[in-house]
């Protein structure tokens, strides 16, 4: 009897284990390893690749300019109608000798620019050195002749005595720059004076065609005009050669 009891309880133990076995859910699958496992060999640890909207469309960059120092510089491009064109050239020797022509300016800036070779005076010059026992040192010096100079006026027409520009080179009075811009900005029949000694000058006389002129297709915008900045520097070397002269202007 005692046997029989002990097998029953067995049998009852078994079917409760079946049973509660039954009861427990199976483990859910991770849905991004299961994602990653098909296109990293199943390894959880990888992340998900994140898809393109389909709304947006892939293309292929532009192409744009490395900027410099954290800085993007672009390049203004020039325009056709800021060019000035040259309106007179005059090349000379100067020898107390003075040329003069008249022009209406009536869209300033006005643009003169002028190169000039200057007369050298060379001479020896001796000194005391200051080292004991040695005797006396002669140097050669070589510079630009004091009666070398070339002077620029512009002054109005109508009355004379106004000045709107005079200046040049030379050492007794202007500067010795061998190349100059210089920049009229008054609205006025201008006369234009060039006076020099002792020296070789050419200059050139710039405008801008609109404004100045009825008729701009005189001017080859290629080989008679030119851009200039707005504050020209001045310089100690020659400019290249100067455009042939086509003179528009009135003798005075």
């Amino acid at each position: 009897m005692k046997q029989v009891v002990i097998r029953i309880v067995c049998c009852i133990s078994i079917i409760l284990i079946v049973v509660a076995s039954g009861c427990i859910a199976p483990p859910k699958e991770n849905a991004t390893a299961s994602k990653t496992g098909s296109t990293a060999g199943g390894n959880p640890l990888l992340p998900e690749t994140t898809k393109t909207p389909s709304y947006v469309t892939e293309v292929t960059p532009f192409v744009t300019t490395t900027p410099t120092s954290g800085y993007l510089t672009i390049a203004p491009t020039p325009i056709p109608q800021d060019k000035y064109c040259r309106i007179y050239s005059i090349t000379n020797t100067f020898a107390y000798n003075k040329t003069a022509v008249s022009f209406d300016l009536q869209y300033p800036p006005m643009y003169i620019n002028y190169t000039v070779k200057p007369s050298n005076v060379t001479y020896y010059q001796s000194y005391t050195s200051k080292i004991t026992d040695q005797a006396d040192q002669v140097v050669k010096i070589d510079k630009y002749s004091p009666i070398s100079w070339f002077e620029v006026t512009v002054r109005s027409k109508s009355n004379p005595t106004e000045i709107y520009l005079q200046d040049g080179f030379g050492t007794q009075k202007y500067t010795t720059y061998l190349n100059r811009t210089l920049k009229i900005v008054k609205r006025d029949n201008m006369q234009i004076e060039f006076y020099g000694n002792n020296i070789t000058a050419t200059a050139s006389v710039w405008v801008k065609p609109e404004g100045n002129f009825n008729d701009t297709t005189q001017f080859n915008m290629t080989t008679d005009c030119a851009y200039f900045a707005a504050n020209p520097r001045d310089s100690l070397g020659h400019l290249t050669p100067t455009l042939t002269p086509t003179p528009t202007w009135t003798k005075v």
